[in-house]
C-alpha cells in the first residue's frame, strides 16, 4: 500500500492531509445547504453543488422558460416576472429530492477497505415568494432560498477516506427583498439584493504511512463554521407580441465568507482546535427564457441558463498558526456550467393544466477535478407537472422528475494531474460513481386580495 503516497516527510505529509480537511469545511461552510430549511444533496444540485430546485411550477418542465415568469416563483430566476402577478401574491414549494450515488474503487486505489454504497441524503428544500403590487406599474417582493447546498455521508473506512469520510452538512439561508417596474406594456424591469448566511460541518479523514504497516488509517478532523455572503439580482421581461415572453435574468456572484475552526484528532497528528477562514467565489448566474402561446391551450417554453462556475478557482483558507506554506486549499477548479430545456404547457381544462419539458445540463465538474465528496458530471433531465386550480384565487402544483447521471470515473493520482492528489499529500483514488435522483415537487400559490374577495357561494369555481 505504500504505493499510494508519495515518499515525502511525516510533517509534511500531515501538513498536506490537514490542507484538504481545511478546504473541505470552507466549502461546506461557503456554499450553505439550506439553513434551517433544508439539508440538499450535492446530486440533486445545479451542476457543483448549486440548488436548482426552487419552484414546484418550474419543476415540471426541466426549468425550461422559468425566467420568463408563468409562476411567481420564477423571480428567483428574474425579478421583473413580478410585474405578471397582480394584487398581493405568494407561491410555495416542497420539494422531496431522492438521489442516488454509490462508489466503486478500482486498481490503484486502497482497495482493501472497499467501496460504497448510497452516500447521498434524501432532503426537503422549501422555498417561499411572496408580491405586492403598490400601484399599476411598481411592485415589491421577497424570496426566501437555499442557492448552494451538500449533504453526503461515507462509511468512516473505505478506499476513498483521504478525500470523503464521515458526514458533511451544509445550510444556508438566502432572503431577496426585491422590487419591479412595469415600463409599459412590452417591458418591465426588477432588481434586489441577496442576503445569505451559511451554516456547516464536516467530518474527514486523515492516512498516513507506518513503518510496518503502510498506509494506516490515524483518525479523523471535524470542521465547522459560519458566515455571511452578500450579492444582487436584477432582469428585464419582453412582451413583443401579446403571445410571445422573454426573460432574462441576473444573480451575481456572493463572495461567501466563512469562519470556523477545525479539530485534530489525538496524536501522532496532535489534537487541537484552530480557528480558520477563507472566502468561496459562488458564480454568477445569466438565465434565458421564453414563453410562446401558439393557440389558447398550447405554451412552448425554452431555458438556456449559464452558470460561472469557473470563478470559483481554488480556495486558500488561513489558519493561524499553522504555517502559510504549504498553503491548505480547496482546489475545485471548476469551469462553467450550461442546462439548456425545452418544455410545453396544455391547459386541458378551465382547471388543469399540464406540462412537460426535458433538459440537458453540462455540469462544471470534469474529469480532471473530479473528488468523491463532489462526483457531478452531465445530466440529461425528464419532467412532468401540472396545476389545479383549488378555488378562486388558489392554485396547487405537482412535479416529478428523473435525473440520469452520465457515467462519473473519479482519477486522483499523480498521473492525472488532479489537483485534490496534492491536498493529501499524495494517496490516491482511482473509481467510478453510479448516480441518479428522482425529484418531487409540490406547491401553492394564493392570490391573497382574490381569496379574501371572493364570495363563500363562488369559492370553487374559477
Amino acid at each position: 500500500m505504500r504505493s499510494n503516497m508519495r515518499r515525502t516527510g511525516p510533517a509534511q505529509q500531515v501538513w498536506g492531509l490537514v490542507m484538504s480537511f481545511r478546504g473541505l469545511k470552507a466549502v461546506l461552510l461557503a456554499c450553505g445547504g439550506i439553513g434551517a430549511f433544508v439539508s440538499a444533496t450535492v446530486d440533486a444540485n445545479a451542476g457543483g453543488f448549486a440548488v436548482r430546485e426552487q419552484s414546484a411550477y418550474g419543476q415540471g418542465t426541466s426549468f425550461a422558460g422559468i425566467a420568463a415568469g408563468g409562476d411567481l416563483s420564477g423571480m428567483f430566476w428574474n425579478p421583473a416576472v413580478m410585474t405578471q402577478f397582480a394584487g398581493v401574491q405568494s407561491s410555495s414549494s416542497y420539494t422531496g429530492i431522492f438521489p442516488y450515488t454509490a462508489n466503486s474503487p478500482s486498481a490503484g486505489s486502497w482497495l482493501a477497505l472497499g467501496g460504497t454504497s448510497n452516500t447521498t441524503d434524501a432532503a426537503l428544500v422549501p422555498s417561499m415568494y411572496a408580491s405586492y403590487q403598490l400601484n399599476p406599474n411598481l411592485w415589491l417582493g421577497v424570496s426566501f432560498n437555499s442557492p448552494f447546498g451538500l449533504s453526503v455521508h461515507f462509511p468512516d473506512l473505505w478506499a476513498g477516506r483521504d478525500y470523503a469520510a464521515g458526514t458533511t452538512s451544509l445550510r444556508t439561508y438566502n432572503a431577496a427583498p426585491s422590487i419591479a417596474y412595469r415600463i409599459n406594456d412590452w417591458i418591465s424591469v426588477g432588481a434586489g439584493v441577496q442576503i445569505e448566511y451559511g451554516d456547516a460541518s464536516l467530518y474527514h479523514g486523515i492516512s498516513g504511512v507506518v513503518p510496518g504497516s503502510g498506509l494506516t488509517p490515524l483518525g479523523n478532523a471535524s470542521l465547522s463554521g459560519t458566515g455571511w455572503g452578500y450579492g444582487f439580482t436584477a432582469g428585464v421581461t419582453l412582451t413583443p407580441t401579446p403571445a410571445t415572453t422573454v426573460g432574462i435574468g441576473y444573480r451575481s456572484a456572493i463572495n461567501q465568507k466563512i469562519n470556523g475552526s477545525l479539530t485534530l484528532p489525538p496524536p501522532p497528528i496532535s489534537a487541537g482546535i484552530v480557528a480558520a477562514s477563507t472566502t468561496l467565489n459562488l458564480p454568477d448566474i445569466v438565465s434565458l427564457g421564453v414563453r410562446q402561446r401558439l393557440d389558447p391551450r398550447w405554451t412552448l417554453l425554452g431555458t438556456v441558463e449559464w452558470t460561472n462556475w469557473s470563478r470559483i478557482g481554488t480556495s486558500v483558507i488561513s489558519a493561524p498558526p499553522l504555517p502559510a506554506s504549504p498553503a491548505l486549499t480547496l482546489p475545485f477548479q471548476y469551469q462553467d456550467g450550461w442546462l439548456f430545456s425545452v418544455g410545453a404547457e396544455y391547459v386541458a381544462t378551465d382547471r388543469l393544466t399540464l406540462r412537460t419539458g426535458f433538459g440537458y445540463e453540462i455540469s462544471p465538474i470534469t474529469d480532471q477535478v473530479r473528488s468523491p465528496l463532489l462526483p457531478d458530471n452531465d445530466r440529461i433531465w425528464a419532467s412532468v407537472g401540472a396545476t389545479w386550480q383549488i378555488m378562486n384565487g388558489m392554485s396547487a402544483n405537482l412535479a416529478y422528475s428523473h435525473v440520469f447521471v452520465l457515467s462519473t470515473p473519479i482519477n486522483i493520482s499523480a498521473a492525472s494531474g488532479n489537483p485534490w492528489f496534492a491536498t493529501t499529500g499524495g494517496i490516491t483514488y482511482i473509481g467510478d460513481v453510479q448516480s441518479h435522483i428522482d425529484i418531487l415537487s409540490v406547491g401553492l400559490k394564493i392570490r391573497w386580495d382574490e381569496l379574501a374577495a371572493a364570495p363563500t357561494s363562488t369559492l370553487y369555481h374559477k
